[in-house]
């Protein structure tokens, strides 16, 4: 049996993902104006959408998840439907704000199940992995530059290194706290000066030395404490001289076993960050955006040791104070043996480029089907849209 939810929202068009015809929402395109922010969620492991968000008012999960329920009792209801999962706290509080959505039944058009390629391809917008050494979210970057002539927004990773969604043509930098002294003003002085006159490391020095400025304040020393990244990625963001485009990874989310504490514990850490995040904000807040996304799923059934395996779709979580949030957009599959995707998976039902695409050009005031030709090449059929207030 197939259910579907906001039907309203999953009205007319199709994108073809993989080997499925997905069901594409047609609404109303909204613009906004001003400084925007964006902040991007990677979470690496391939994160269980549906333990994010149980589909409890589907029949088939108790045969597929029966060790899972009792989890969900008593957890915050959406649309009726879908129960969130209750570590998600400060999530759950956006979402009763209209400051959250899930888009559920998502995937990239990669069936393979390998982390790598999948990775490859969600951070690189590829129609293949590998197919391009740069990343989407350097790539709208350098979009937003063009559309105000030349005039890059500041792009950050917080990373020890810079993710692939961010190298390429585009200016960006990464920022990760240290452990190690601060050098000297002396030493800083001597390596400017030695810096300077070389065309290249120079602007890469300025560029370094504009994302420590900006995280000047805070004493973080690693990216464990969940509390703390998020005031960290609030205090690089805000202001006039803050990133306008940022990345955190977070890892950790591959669940072959143990499926309830595994996933409690990445959810809590998830969900304090983003939560500290939203807070750090302020009235930034007003003009910010958060995609979380993950490679792909996890096995709708659990494995011998309640765990889940690689799977295909997901969940994606979008959040911001110009959200129409409190809702769950969804062609939901359904869970019987007919229904999950080669016998096994939850079925993907909407393109995961699309909802990306779609968000990020509504936030930003960009052309959405040029959102998607550029950030996704390849892809057919039109971007996701009504994300936003109008």
């Amino acid at each position: 049996m197939t259910f579907t939810l906001d039907r309203r929202s999953i009205l007319g068009g199709s994108i073809a993902l993989g080997t499925a015809s997905l069901a594409l929402p047609s609404m109303a395109f909204a613009r906004t104006a001003g400084e925007k922010n964006l902040l991007f969620v990677l979470l690496r492991g391939a994160a269980d959408g549906m333990a994010m968000l149980a589909p409890v008012g589907d029949p088939g999960l108790a045969d597929l998840r029966r060790a899972t329920l009792a989890e969900y009792d008593g957890a915050r209801r959406a649309d009726g439907f879908f129960a969130i999962h209750p570590a998600f706290d400060q999530v759950g509080a956006a979402y009763d704000a209209g400051e959250a959505l899930f888009v559920h039944a998502t995937a990239t058009s990669y069936r393979e199940r390998s982390h790598f390629d999948g990775q490859n391809m969600l951070e690189t917008g590829a129609a293949q992995p590998y197919a391009k050494s740069d990343g989407w979210l350097n790539r709208l970057v350098g979009m937003i530059g063009e559309q105000a002539g030349e005039t890059h927004p500041k792009a950050l990773a917080i990373a020890p290194t810079m993710p692939l969604a961010l190298r390429g043509d585009a200016p960006a930098s990464s920022y990760a706290p240290s452990a190690l002294p601060q050098a000297s003003d002396a030493f800083m002085a001597r390596v400017g000066i030695l810096y300077g006159e070389d065309a290249e490391l120079g602007g890469l020095w300025s560029r370094a030395l504009e994302t420590q400025a900006m995280a000047a304040d805070d004493n973080l020393r690693n990216l464990r404490d969940a509390q703390a990244a998020g005031d960290l990625a609030a205090s690089l963001m805000r202001g006039e001289d803050g990133a306008r485009i940022a990345m955190i990874e977070l890892g950790g989310w591959d669940t072959h076993a143990n499926q309830v504490g595994a996933f409690r514990r990445n959810a809590s850490q998830l969900d304090t960050l983003l939560g500290a995040y939203r807070a750090g904000m302020g009235s930034a807040w007003a003009d910010t955006m958060v995609v979380v996304a993950t490679e792909f799923g996890r096995t709708a059934r659990l494995n011998g040791t309640n765990g889940t395996d690689h799977g295909t779709a997901s969940a994606t979580l979008l959040m911001g104070g110009a959200l129409r949030g409190g809702r769950v957009m969804a062609d939901w599959p359904g869970l019987g043996e007919s229904d999950l995707y080669e016998g096994r998976d939850l079925r993907p039902t909407i393109a995961l480029e699309s909802v990306v695409a779609g968000a990020v050009a509504e936030h930003l005031a960009l052309d959405p089907q040029a959102a998607l030709a550029r950030l996704f090449p390849g892809r057919s059929g039109a971007p996701v849209s009504g994300f936003v207030r109008g």
